[in-house]
């Protein structure tokens, strides 16, 4: 028997491989356009962010390790371009030459391809696709060698997800575009999609939906996208917008195609004998609704391919279907699975799906590293049979998605799960597992125990007329009534039986115990919120001359939004503007928030952040979800480093250093990169382009002043009557002596104007640098940095040496004290010779324990 195998990578080096181990006589012969037959594609993104060092670590088999693992032969640099049934025979080019091959059986495994839009720019140098291991490696090298910093992935599926999430690891700002109006479209519910935006926001990446990419702007390389929206800065441009069937050679064959996949049975089996498809070319079944569903991963192309195997060598293996599983890593600790049917797909297949949405701790609580799994359950109301899962967690989300997985193959009903014995010890579950309590859940809320707001109801409106009830053990939303769930041995105090009350906790089980009581007492309108404050975004409106507590406003001020004391609500709002440097588009969407969540003023403060005035407190998340649209940020506040200052450097005419690009290095490293790291006390940082010292850099705890330092060559001096180095210099360092124009030291401060001043070329070579002070501040006690006593030559060295200090004031600095009370306390000797000789452990600076001092 020969069969011909085309494409290799998942289906067809699985099938050759289980074809020759079932019968050996069999000639079996891949046919590979590229050169790599068996990679790793789902550990692209992990090669980007440098998890999987090198290329090498990709590719799972060579061709020659392939062909004497399996037998098979295997021919590579081999394009199919043409199928002919009748004769049985392919034909195409192999290295530029035409072929042609006969079969007896012929499997297809052509897989798919990334799906580019025709748009100007796709081809400019540093646009990447994300299909194959050159991609990863193009990537990976076009970022280091072009020191990239700013990225835009278009597209919001798991692949770009993954790729934001390595290429934010690598220190870059991630913007991500999808033309669908949420991420991870068609897999997760959109209240799901939601809660995991708002996480990846959070750690600073920037999430755009409902936004089309219409070009990639640049001209010798990409600059940016732009979308429907605007313009978008970036260095490099991944496009993960999705793939397609690489089927078009098959167009003319006869055989059945839908929407480019090959149709097939659940034997592989196409409509023309002796022709079989497997992997992301085919179209295989859903193992729900039995009808057609695309599944280009990895696991169906395996699965397909086996199965496929033993139907050609005498052992008849149906396919069983998919359901669509899926698992991601989003963040260092953010995961997401799922399975089965969404609650709109269901809704769409004609069930009445019934859902709940459930937090559980994803392990024993008290175990070290415990957190909580966030799970959506869908069944049908009527036969109780589950239809799907998502589930989103820090830790082994893929235990709750397989356990689902074999109850959606088994047909199982959520109530079949009561009490399977399923794994437990504290390291690795709960003693019910969290999947069966979620399954508990859903029972109490079909049976009418439980009666909720699902977050979806919540987020439309739907619990607009009902009263807030906190029952979290202590009050923690503002607005809202606190009820001490331990007390309630009765009707509530003041509160009609007959109220709509909505009752909200933590996760939704106190809000559950506390309904169950209040039954009992007669309540008949509450209902809780599922999920309660760990998934929702509660917000109750204050009521006229309430204040926020104190937690509130301290929480806020955290998010850089400052209570304005002359009123009981309102907020001055710091935006950062990287250095005092915004777009005109940015300065546009500032002043569009000052006036459509603000008073519409804007002022600016000490460290060149915007602050937008006046901002009532039920508006401060959405003008920083507004903001955030802009790619502007808050903050500014807190016992961190605090936002760089600069002045126009080299823009200036006695600039001497590239003030902005160094401060907006200094920003993405120390503001940003060190974002969450608390320090004893704030930490400012100012950049000054020369020694007129428009910035004060000497009065921030550490202040970098660009140098000139002049190296005369006193043998061309002439000691002319009119010293024009003499008349040059503005602060009278130099003079006259034995007919040479000497400098003071102890005098100069290395503006450098002397130079190119001297008619004789005395005064000619010079080095750029930079004096850094340590030490300063101004506010309530005033104090002047001293300078290091180095000149330092290299930006580089610069930027350690503000590591090395921030880290040392972690690790030796006091709570609440400023850099310059420890340098005071410990000396500035002591000090000195520690930044600039000493050595800092900053793994073990960062694992301390730091309790910051700052009050505003």
């Amino acid at each position: 028997m020969r069969i011909l195998v085309i494409g290799g990578v998942a289906a067809g080096t699985k099938a050759a491989a289980k074809l020759k181990r079932e019968d050996r006589s069999a000639q079996v012969k891949v046919l590979n356009k590229g050169e790599d037959i068996s990679y790793a594609g789902c550990g692209l993104p992990y090669y980007v962010g440098g998890a999987i060092g090198t290329r090498e670590e990709l590719i799972v088999n060579t061709p020659q390790k392939y062909a004497g693992l399996t037998g098979a032969e295997v021919v590579t640099g081999c394009e199919v371009t043409h199928v002919d049934p009748a004769a049985k025979t392919v034909s195409g080019l192999l290295h530029g030459e035409s072929f042609t091959e006969s079969y007896d059986e012929l499997i297809i495994a052509t897989g798919a391809a990334p799906f580019v839009p025709d748009m100007p720019g796709k081809a400019l140098p540093g646009v990447f696709p994300m299909r194959a291991p050159d991609d990863a490696v193009g990537l990976r090298d076009y970022v280091s060698a072009n020191g990239c910093r700013r990225a835009v992935v278009a597209g919001a599926g798991f692949i770009g997800l993954e790729i934001s999430e390595n290429l934010l690891s690598q220190g870059l700002d991630v913007t991500v575009v999808d033309f669908a109006d949420q991420i991870m479209p068609n897999a997760f519910d959109p209240e799901m999609a939601d809660f995991a935006r708002r996480k990846l926001k959070e750690a600073g990446v920037r999430v755009l939906t409902g936004q089309r990419i219409q070009s990639v702007t640049g001209t010798d390389k990409a600059t940016g996208i732009v979308t429907d929206g605007g313009p978008i800065a970036a260095d490099v441009v991944v496009l993960a917008i999705g793939v397609r069937p690489a089927t078009d050679f098959l167009a003319d064959t006869g055989i059945e195609l839908f929407k480019g996949t090959v149709v097939v049975d659940e034997l592989m089996r196409t409509n023309l004998p002796h022709i079989y498809a497997a992997g992301d070319c085919a179209m295989v079944r859903s193992a729900i609704t039995g009808k057609g569903q695309w599944s280009a991963m990895g696991s169906t192309a395996n699965l397909t391919a086996r199965a496929l195997a033993n139907t050609l060598t005498g052992s008849p293996t149906p396919y069983g279907g998919c359901l669509g599983t899926g698992v991601a890593k989003l963040l260092p600790m953010l995961n997401v699975g799922r399975t089965g049917l969404t609650e709109a797909q269901a809704r769409a297949e004609g069930f009445d799906p019934i859902t709940v949405v459930c937090v559980s701790d994803d392990k024993a609580h008290y175990y070290p590293g415990a957190s909580v799994f966030l799970t959506k359950l869908v069944a049908d109301r009527n036969s109780r049979k589950l239809l799907g899962l998502q589930v989103i967690g820090a830790g082994a989300v893929d235990k709750m998605v397989d356990v689902a997985a074999v109850g959606l193959y088994a047909g199982l009903t959520i109530d079949a799960y009561d009490t399977m014995d399923l794994a437990y010890a504290p390291p690795f579950s709960t003693a019910i597992h969290p999947f069966v309590q979620a399954c508990h859940v859903l029972e109490n809320k079909l049976s009418g125990k439980l009666e909720t707001f699902t977050p979806a109801q919540y987020a439309a409106g739907e619990a607009k007329d009902y009263q807030v009830i906190d029952a979290q053990p202590a009050p923690a939303i503002p607005g809202a009534k606190w009820v001490n769930l331990a007390q309630v041995n009765g009707p509530l105090e003041g509160i009609d039986k007959d109220a709509k009350l909505l009752l909200v906790c933590a996760r939704g089980k106190r809000g559950y115990f506390l309904q169950n009581r209040l039954k009992f007492y007669g309540y008949t309108n509450t209902r809780v919120l599922e999920g309660g404050v760990t998934f929702n975004q509660v917000k109750v409106p204050l009521p006229a001359g309430a204040t926020l507590p104190p937690e509130e406003v301290k929480r806020l001020k955290g998010l850089g939004c400052l209570w304005d004391k002359r009123t009981p609500d309102r907020f001055n709002v710091r935006v950062i503007t990287r250095n005092g440097k915004l777009t005109s588009a940015e300065h546009a969407a500032v002043a569009e928030a000052a006036q459509k969540f603000g008073s519409g003023e804007v002022t600016m403060t000490t460290r060149l952040t915007m602050e937008i005035q006046g901002v009532p407190y039920q508006n401060v998340d959405a003008l920083i979800e507004f903001l955030a649209e802009a790619g502007l940020e808050v903050g500014g506040t807190g016992s961190k480093v605090r936002p760089v200052v600069s002045c126009k450097g080299t823009t200036c005419q006695y600039g001497l250093i590239d003030t902005f690009a160094l401060s907006e290095k200094l920003h993405e490293l120390f503001y940003k990169g060190y974002h969450d790291v608390s320090l004893p006390h704030k930490f400012k940082l100012a950049v000054g382009g020369c020694p007129n010292n428009c910035v004060k850099p000497d009065l921030n705890d550490l202040g970098i002043i660009g140098q000139r330092v002049p190296e005369p060559d006193l043998n061309k001096c002439k000691g002319c009557k009119v010293c024009q180095i003499e008349k040059a210099c503005p602060i009278h360092a130099v003079s006259l002596k034995d007919g040479k124009a000497v400098i003071d030291p102890t005098l100069c401060n290395h503006c450098g104007r002397c130079l190119e001043k001297c008619p004789f070329g005395a005064f000619t070579e010079s080095t750029y640098g930079y004096k850094v002070y340590i030490g300063g501040r101004w506010g309530k006690k005033v104090a002047s940095g001293k300078p290091l006593s180095k000149i330092f030559t290299s930006e580089q060295e610069v930027l350690d040496l503000v590591e090395k200090a921030i880290l040392f004031f972690r690790d030796e600095g006091q709570t609440g004290e400023r850099f310059s009370d420890t340098i005071q306390r410990l000396g500035f000797d002591y000090v000195e010779d520690k930044l600039l000789h000493g050595t800092v452990d900053k793994q073990a600076v960062m694992n301390k324990t730091v309790i910051g001092g700052a009050s505003c």
